[in-house]
């Protein structure tokens, strides 16, 4: 994996280098209602005060946004009332409503801790196409702050739905912007963002990010340090990573077992077995238990190497320790002794998952047909694909490519009955079947595929 590239660069290099310079707030104002208008604000305040929407709908007609934005202003103490009238007026006139409106009811909402609808808001807002609305939404927003007697919320609510939405641009820009005006996000925020840059593989954007965290002091907690472990694990970077993981105490911050299993997998992913295990053991010292996800990353390691006794012992203290094996646990053991050609162990797996009740599914069948395949166990692999069609379950690239690559015709013609049923002459899995049976030689096959399935759709 490459540390950046030249967007990542842009990203991570303002990360950086921008110095924190706090500005003023502005005092955005509007003008003061008069004549009619006000009347209208007054009548209608009125109306709101006694829950008196039936009136109130005489008055529709009448709204205009400027209106609105008086009328809320009266009633901003009350959330409540202030959200009901901003979702009646969308709902009596649909094309009212302007970004000073929606802001303004965002103000209030996150200002009483609103977060869930104030940030549906800005999603609804933000799903527009328009490229320059994020820094006219900041913007209005900034200068509807102090008007709407706001709270630093409102823009850390900002900053987190960006990230909700993995505008990674939209996110540091705002972050950029919040911090100019003096206000941070919060660290569940920054997470947020974290998160989504991982979602991402913007593993680079994630360190970038962290070390501006670090220097506006905004203090990590096990969440975030989990995700730059495995950022830093992405990378190969093992060094770092442990280092972040013994850096916790003195931060005080608790290892979970996300914690160990994060750098387990890190482990895993460069080979360094030994050094997982003993971990693991170092884990378990600590007093937490290894769980799915601990012994399944080990299994997993060890079934890359070839080294299926070890792996094998894994799933043996699995069960020693009440730690249930799942549907991955046995895939990747499946996969393990099927890429070795061991098609006996193979379907003893699949058999002890049918006992315990481990669900089964299309890897599963495929890792026990690609093993049966490979020793040329013909009839046994057509049961499977057989089975297979019981279970409901659609064939894929691996299953014919295990088929097709085994120069038999029963189990072929077992899955070309099963595509048949399902398939249509267009289907993405049947051109790949036709293709893999033309590149291996198989062009007469492949042509009575084509007649069949032509046949069928043209009756």
């Amino acid at each position: 994996m490459r540390v950046s590239t030249a967007n990542s660069s842009l990203i991570s290099s303002s990360l950086v280098k921008r110095k924190w310079n706090p500005l003023p707030i502005p005092h955005g104002t509007i003008p003061e209602p008069k004549g009619q208008d006000l009347d209208f604000v007054n009548v209608a305040y009125s109306h709101l005060m006694h829950s008196d929407w039936g009136k109130l709908e005489g008055l529709s007609s009448g709204l205009t946004p400027f209106r609105f934005k008086h009328v809320l202003l009266k009633i901003k103490k009350d959330y409540v009332l202030s959200y009901e009238f901003y979702k009646w007026a969308q709902l009596t006139q649909p094309t009212l409503h302007t970004l000073e409106t929606h802001s303004m009811i965002v103000h209030i909402l996150t200002r009483h801790r609103k977060f869930k609808s104030a940030e549906s808001i800005l999603k609804n807002i933000l799903s527009s196409a328009s490229i320059d609305l994020p820094s006219k939404l900041f913007e209005v927003i900034l200068y509807s702050y102090r008007l709407c007697d706001s709270s630093p919320n409102v823009f850390d609510s900002l900053f987190k739905i960006h990230a909700h939405m993995r505008k990674v641009r939209n996110a540091t820009n705002t972050f950029y912007q919040m911090k100019d005006y003096g206000f941070l996000p919060t660290v569940e925020s920054c997470n947020v963002f974290l998160s989504s840059l991982l979602s991402l593989s913007r593993a680079d954007i994630v360190l970038a990010f962290y070390k501006k965290m670090q220097r506006c002091r905004i203090l990590p907690n096990i969440y975030t340090l989990n995700m730059v472990i495995s950022a830093y694990c992405k990378f190969g970077n093992l060094e770092k990573a442990l280092g972040i993981f013994e850096d916790m105490g003195s931060m005080g911050v608790l290892p979970t077992v996300v914690s160990y299993n994060t750098l387990i997998a890190g482990y895993c992913s460069k080979g360094l077995l030994t050094s997982a295990l003993r971990l693991k053991a170092s884990m378990e010292k600590s007093g937490f238990q290894p769980n799915n996800v601990t012994f399944n990353t080990l299994v997993d390691g060890f079934c890359k190497q070839g080294k299926l006794n070890e792996a094998n012992k894994l799933l043996s203290e699995m069960k020693g320790k009440d730690v249930r094996p799942d549907t991955v646990t046995y895939n990747t053991l499946i996969n393990g002794y099927s890429q070795l050609g061991n098609s006996d162990l193979c379907e003893e797996l699949y058999e002890e998952m049918l006992r315990n009740g481990v669900k089964v599914d299309i890897l599963t069948y495929n890792a026990v047909i690609l093993g049966l395949c490979k020793e040329g166990k013909n009839k046994k692999a057509a049961l499977m694909v057989k089975k297979l069609d019981k279970q409901n379950f659609v064939p894929n690239s691996s299953t014919y490519s295990a088929l097709i690559n085994q120069d038999f015709d029963g189990a072929i013609q077992v899955l070309w009955e099963m595509l048949g049923r399902c398939m249509t002459p267009d289907s993405a899995v049947l051109c790949e079947l036709f293709n893999g049976l033309c590149h291996s030689g198989k062009e007469d096959l492949a042509l009575k595929l084509r007649e069949e399935v032509e046949a069928k759709f043209h009756d």
